[in-house]
């Protein structure tokens, strides 16, 4: 693979049908009834072309989710979208926090802007440190919780680093955090991204948002096509922005923080960091062998070695129910042992 080629492998790669899928960080696997029935409905208005004030109600739900204005609000068509348009955000340097997902350095170098990355230390449990980016960088991309570490960095942590340029806080997993008491929504400086993908089984429906300051949203949106957003994408966001959603999301995620608990307490010492995400990233000897072993078992994880800073012996594994996780558990130890 070259380069670019690993920086856009992804988890869906790795989780081809018919394997139990470890590799894709997405709660459930079908978006719940309700949200299907809102989808449903919304059908009836696909014959038309998406209004100023589907999008206006979109907005003002997010709006009124995070408690910011609905000027500061964009939706996006998954954050993907966003990345590609952060590139006229940068006027000088972007430096991109690393391990993380990859999809934000492959927009800003394919728009050719310079990128400089800062990789985090394994020994330290992948902590941040704000003097570690380039003063120079206008442009600071962290994820937080960090995928693939679990990581989950301190909000005055960020603050620091948004003090006089702009930080796009990737913060596509942290409504997996109980609380989620280290959002940066709505804070001076940044650009807060946000996906429906994960917590709502909605990756096939591309829905998400940007919070951020309405004159740094209109830069984004500047050549932006007409109709960026699909009719049923603005109805997934202003569903799952409601109260009833918003109750329902805190419960997965306390059950996610259980989960999480009791597959990292099978896995003891493979697991790195202080993992708070719906995920885990383990290091296990002969990890690409393992690798292939558990697809042979019918079992699909995430490699890790397209991440800038990890290898090969890394990997990421989706935190599913104790039920079902006993398989891949059992599998794991198993392919330990013979590597033994």
């Amino acid at each position: 693979m070259t380069r670019d080629d690993l920086l856009r492998h992804h988890g869906d790669v790795d989780a081809v049908p018919g394997l139990v899928d470890f590799a894709v960080n997405v709660r459930g696997g079908r978006p719940p009834e309700w949200l299907r029935e809102r989808l449903v409905q919304a059908l009836d208005r696909v014959g038309v072309y998406p209004s100023a004030a589907e999008d206006r109600r979109a907005r003002e739900a997010v709006a009124a989710r995070h408690g910011c204005d609905a000027d500061a609000v964009m939706v996006l068509n998954g954050s993907a979208e966003g990345f590609s348009l952060v590139p006229r955000v940068v006027h000088n340097l972007a430096a991109v926090v690393h391990p993380s997902f990859t999809e934000p350095e492959v927009a800003l170098r394919s728009a050719g802007v310079p990128v400089h990355r800062v990789l985090l230390d394994q020994s330290d449990g992948f902590l941040l440190h704000p003097d570690r980016v380039p003063k120079d960088a206008d442009l600071v991309v962290v994820g937080n919780p960090t995928n693939p570490t679990s990581t989950l960095h301190p909000a005055d942590t960020i603050r620091e680093l948004a003090q006089d340029r702009t930080v796009l806080v990737d913060e596509a997993f942290m409504d997996a955090v109980p609380g989620e008491p280290e959002t940066l929504a709505g804070e001076p400086n940044t650009l807060v991204f946000r996906s429906l993908t994960k917590t709502w089984a909605l990756p096939g429906l591309r829905a998400g948002y940007v919070i951020g300051h309405p004159d740094l949203l209109a830069e984004l949106a500047r050549n932006r096509p007409q109709w960026p957003v699909g009719t049923l994408t603005l109805e997934a966001v202003t569903a799952c922005c409601e109260a009833p959603a918003l109750a329902e999301s805190e419960v997965a995620a306390l059950d996610a923080t259980a989960h999480r608990e009791a597959l990292q307490a099978e896995l003891g010492d493979f697991v790195l960091g202080d993992p708070r995400a719906p995920f885990l990233l383990v290091e296990v000897p002969g990890g690409e062998r393992i690798r292939c072993a558990l697809r042979e078992r019918g079992i699909a994880v995430r490699r890790g070695d397209t991440f800038p800073g990890l290898g090969p012996d890394h990997l990421r594994l989706a935190v599913r129910s104790p039920r079902e996780c006993a398989p891949l558990v059992a599998a794991l130890k198993a392919e330990l042992e013979v590597r033994s």
